[in-house]
């Protein structure tokens, strides 16, 4: 088994993107094979980890495809590595609840019998840390905390303070990485800008990130405590293995490039294992559908920032509400929904949806445990998913004739959501198909009919 080290944080803000990707792309200098994964749902993050280590990245949710495929997936994910470092998600042990940790970074390294890296601020703090650190390896026995990395330390001196704090617990200082605002991402309202607009910039940054840890991260020590990690001894998750082959190999149109980011790899893997022919196009670009386009597949991203360049592309829009007219099968998922509506920010978009989208102040944030009302081209009526709900935009009517989820919100309310009218599905809701691998088949077999 590949080793492996999972890098934490006491909260979001600790600096856990930089010291994972800065760790991928300076182990990968050293000639290392490195697999890079992200805990949770998160897309954005990935896109920077595959820059850092020219390898697709991968997410590792429980919440989202069930605990028992976390390993399986890794080994998949990991297949031919020399390490793999994975990204954890907010404060180590925030998970799904607030008094369990199921879908936390400390859940992930349990599952995968990892070994923790701790990323602390240690912005104004020496012998305080020995406090955090104390109780962070106290917490859950089940955890392995390995080591720390102290984050935005201001001196030579303030990192052997730091270093005789972490004496105190038991634990070694790994890294102690200098002041850097330099490197830090641009932002925005749903966190930073991926990797795909960033551009040349993200490759800097990178580099960047690499410089820092390179000098500041003990990389051997690092080595040293991911290869102690036990075997796990688990058959690696085979896409061929969870969907059935379609006759034929009709062509999805998978929609790539700048404004539709948010996939996941495992997505396009089991298309092509339930027999399709998978065509990347780039609708701010592209002014056609690929030839023999059979199925559409819409994904998340981040239309409003490109609702110009979206809208321009009239020839594009065209083609894709022909296709619906058709009878062509259509997945779309936040992104792609705001895509199908008759308009988003006041420009045209492609009008196969009776909607109009608008940015909103509001976050919706949030795991929803979906119900299908109806048959559609991905679910059976009754089908139930748990998927993940990510946007500050607005769509009125929130859901057409036909929704596709309704799910109980906290309040106990019923939320219905989306739109299942003939062959498009289209909804808020991603999901993540390695946890739904029937929709998958199903969606290919639309295909083809």
């Amino acid at each position: 088994m590949v080793a492996r080290i999972v890098v934490a944080a006491p909260a979001s803000g600790s600096g856990k993107t930089t010291v994972a990707t800065g760790l991928m792309a300076a182990l990968r200098r050293r000639g290392e094979r490195v697999a890079p994964f992200k805990v949770g749902p998160d897309y954005i993050d990935p896109g920077y980890h595959t820059l850092a280590s020219a390898r697709a990245a991968r997410n590792l949710d429980p919440v989202l495809v069930g605990e028992e495929r976390i390993a399986p997936l890794f080994a998949h994910g990991a297949r031919d590595a020399d390490i793999a470092v994975v990204e954890g998600v907010m404060g180590m042990f925030d998970g799904r609840s607030a008094t369990a940790d199921f879908g936390s970074t400390a859940h992930l390294a349990k599952l995968l019998a990892a070994p923790v890296l701790l990323v602390v601020d240690a912005w104004g703090q020496a012998r305080s840390m020995a406090a955090l650190v104390h109780g962070f390896r106290s917490f859950d026995p089940g955890v392995r905390l390995a080591g720390v990395v102290a984050n935005k330390v201001g001196s030579a001196a303030h990192a052997r303070l730091l270093a005789e704090a972490c004496e105190e617990t038991g634990l070694p200082l790994l890294g102690a990485l200098r002041r850097a605002e330099h490197i830090e991402l641009p932002s925005r309202h749903l966190g930073l800008v991926t990797a795909a607009e960033h551009g040349a910039e993200a490759t800097g940054a990178i580099d960047a990130m690499a410089e820092l840890v390179g000098r500041g991260v003990d990389l051997d020590a690092v080595s040293r405590v991911a290869s102690a990690a036990p075997e796990l001894n688990v058959p690696p998750w085979r896409p061929d293995d969870e969907v059935g082959a379609a006759a034929g190999e009709p062509v999805v149109a998978v929609a790539g490039g700048a404004a539709f980011t948010f996939g996941y790899a495992e997505h396009v893997e089991l298309l092509r294992a339930a027999g399709s022919r998978v065509a990347v196009f780039d609708p701010l670009r592209d002014e056609r559908l690929p030839d023999g386009t059979a199925g559409l597949v819409l994904p998340g991203g981040f239309p409003e920032e490109h609702v110009e360049d979206l809208s321009a592309n009239a020839a594009l829009r065209a083609e894709v509400a022909a296709f619906v007219r058709a009878g062509g099968p259509v997945h779309a998922e936040c992104g792609g929904l705001l895509y199908l509506g008759r308009e988003l920010d006041g420009l045209p978009m492609c009008g196969v949806l009776d909607s109009r989208a608008v940015m909103s102040e509001r976050l919706s944030l949030g795991y929803r445990d979906a119900v299908a009302p109806a048959d559609s081209v991905l679910h059976p009526a009754g089908a139930r998913v748990r998927g993940h709900e990510f946007h500050r935009t607005t769509v009125e009517p929130a859901h057409g004739s036909s929704p596709a989820w309704f799910w109980q919100d906290g309040a106990g309310q019923t939320i219905t959501e989306g739109f299942a009218d003939g062959r498009v599905h289209a909804s808020y809701l991603h999901t993540h198909p390695a946890g739904n691998p029937g929709a998958i088949t199903r969606f290919v077999q639309e295909c083809t009919a």
